[in-house]
């Protein structure tokens, strides 16, 4: 199986939009579906959601039987599974499918095609040209109906024997017709069911599913692209142009912001009985893995009861303790920072705004302890003035912004406690974890810090992130830091059992170059001080890739120790094309690999994600 490179080639402007064979248009001959076709489901004051009837007990029976009795692995062609029949019901087509081929989409369309052809064509910026981002590994795949899997190596550990591993990521389901960034594309999760005790001799099921935004069923039912990049879409004037024409798709009823123009394809997260997809660009969308076909479907667009507007954090933190979920949104706009928090059962508490955030910033995750909240303002800015005056992009590097934290009490009802403490050159994009010493007096915060901060968005190769170990002393201000490896480390985890508090061992994924994970280093924070704190490490070997690692805690056969837990994550081989899932002992000096999955497809490159114990996916919402 050979990894393959996207060829891109720009539609002329009086020719239809094209798709490549990922981004083929679905149901192209068929009728949108009727309104009395369709309800409108409230299946919890968590969410709500207009789409077709879910899949009746009967149905789900007759799933598992099918997925019971067929162990047939789906062929595939270049790391692409064949077209399947089984799909996630489909919820009522938006207003822009029944007008697809109307007189107002066919002069949007035109627009945009002169935009990217004559005043903002890819290959003016090559960070965002298509031929360049959507090569190799982040060539998009099709979905992959569930799957069954071999154990080529060693055994599936004990701890995660019925749960599953979901890897979210960016997927476009269309050819970009203009410039495209690496975090535009639509959210598809891969989802690995590992078999439980009780079916032994059962493999491990793989399905690769869209999460099912608002943004992706528009683009679905009009068989092209409709919304402009975020990331990429809006700089200088040809920006203006876009935000044009998204106006006119909009007065003539070809799509409606208000149902969501973001992607749900960064992460994941798992609280009060129910699995969230998450990007901070819109709500979080309720998904569900079937606990027996592995089959991943979306089940809508959430507001927690009309509590939750605009969008929210792709890294919340979840109280290990409490089970309260503590997150924020941020925007172009004031209060440019608003922090809020969930109870165990996922009623949203009320807003608080932060207003001492006087310019908007690019704030994409925090750290919690067990009395504060903390927030890193750092030197990526939001300039929307940037694009229409100086005909640059609207989200940027300040090289003149001096970062800050701020520090609020975690159960703040206003922000009149909040407290910025000053620390120049000190620019995250990821927390580890933080926590409290001296009685409270001394706050912890270890992350790693970017050092090359102006290429963290367009030109992530160059990024090199050295992890640092903050501590802050609430009494006197003073703010100290102590490097704990030199090496460029990101996409950190731990234990998720010490989340808010202290503990003594992260796991790093090894940029090689960044984007690209090249292997996984273990820290001891305990070593602060003494050097280079690295005290395991496993490279994946020539050519071999992954993302983002996840710990998986041992309660079966571990010793109750933080490190007692294994490692997993998607490995992909450049040179073979073979694509496997990786089972690594926490615990090893070497960080051993106990287990390894052959994947029937590739899994491209992604961001972040979650292991959901059996436990949890029976106990779904449905």
């Amino acid at each position: 199986m050979k990894s393959m490179r996207l060829s891109y080639i720009p539609p002329a402007a009086s020719a239809a939009p094209q798709s490549p064979s990922y981004g083929r248009k679905k149901n192209a001959s068929a009728a949108p579906p009727s309104a009395a076709a369709s309800t409108t489901v409230l299946t919890s004051p968590l969410v709500t959601t207009t789409r077709t009837p879910k899949q009746t007990e009967q149905e789900d029976e007759q799933l598992v039987a099918k997925t019971k009795t067929t162990r047939t692995v789906i062929a595939t062609t270049n790391g692409r599974a064949a077209p399947s029949q089984s799909r996630p019901r489909r919820r009522p087509a938006p207003a822009a499918a029944a007008s697809a081929a109307s007189l107002p989409m066919t002069f949007c369309n035109a627009l945009e095609e002169v935009i990217n052809t004559f005043i903002d064509p890819p290959a003016l910026r090559p960070a965002v040209d298509p031929r360049n981002v959507l090569t190799s590994n982040f060539v998009p795949v099709d979905e992959l109906p569930p799957t069954p899997c071999p154990v080529v190596r060693g055994a599936i550990p004990r701890c995660l024997a019925g749960g599953a591993y979901i890897r979210n990521g960016p997927n476009p389901q269309h050819l970009p017709r203009g410039p495209h960034h690496l975090f535009d594309g639509d959210g598809m999760l891969h989802s690995l069911l590992l078999p439980s005790p009780a079916s032994s001799g059962d493999d491990p099921v793989l399905c690769s599913r869209y999460v099912q935004t608002y943004k992706y069923l528009v683009e679905r039912d009009a068989g092209a692209p409709v919304l402009p990049n975020v990331f990429s879409g809006f700089h200088g004037v040809a920006g203006m142009a876009r935000g044009a024409v998204v106006a006119a798709r909009v007065l003539t009823g070809q799509m409606n912001p208000l149902e969501g123009v973001g992607l749900a394809n960064t992460s994941l997260a798992y609280f009060a009985g129910r699995l969230y997809a998450l990007g901070e660009s819109d709500l979080p969308y309720a998904v569900r893995v079937h606990p027996d076909t592995g089959e991943v479907t979306t089940h809508g667009r959430c507001d927690f009861g009309g509590r939750l507007v605009m969008g929210m954090t792709a890294h919340p933190k979840k109280d290990p303790v409490t089970g309260e979920l503590f997150a924020f949104r941020y925007g172009p706009v004031p209060p440019f920072v608003t922090y809020f928090r969930f109870d165990p059962a996922g009623n949203k508490g009320a807003d608080v705004p932060i207003f001492s955030v006087q310019q908007p910033s690019f704030l994409h995750d925090f750290a919690i302890t067990e009395r504060y909240a903390i927030f890193p303002e750092i030197q990526i800015v939001m300039k929307p003035m940037d694009m229409v005056v100086g005909g640059g992009s609207p989200v940027g590097s300040d090289p003149g912004k001096v970062p800050r934290l701020g520090v609020i009490p975690r159960y703040a009802t206003d922000e009149s406690e909040m407290r910025w403490f000053e620390v120049p050159g000190f620019n995250i994009m990821h927390s580890v974890n933080a926590w409290e010493e001296a009685g409270g007096e001394e706050l912890v915060l270890v992350a790693p810090n970017v050092l090359s901060i102006e290429h963290a968005l367009e030109h992530m190769e160059l990024v090199h992130s050295c992890v640092e170990k903050v501590r802050i002393n609430l009494r006197t201000g003073v703010v100290t830091r102590t490097p704990l490896a030199a090496g460029n480390f990101d996409f950190p985890v731990i234990n998720p059992a010490f989340l808010g508090r202290r503990n003594r061992y992260g796991y790093f994924g090894v940029g090689d170059p960044a984007p690209k994970i090249g292997g996984v280093a273990k820290l001891d924070f305990d070593r602060a001080g003494e050097g280079d704190c690295t005290v395991a490490q496993r490279d994946f070997g020539p050519g071999c890739f992954a993302g983002e690692p996840f710990f998986v805690a041992d309660d079966v056969e571990g010793n109750g120790n933080e490190d007692d837990g294994y490692l997993v994550c998607y490995v992909h081989d450049e040179a073979t094309g073979e694509n496997r899932f990786v089972v690594m002992d926490a615990r090893s000096p070497d960080l051993e690999i106990v287990a390894e999955v052959q994947l029937p497809g590739r899994v491209p490159y992604g961001f972040h994600g979650l292991f959901v114990t059996q436990a949890e996916l029976q106990s779904q919402h449905q």
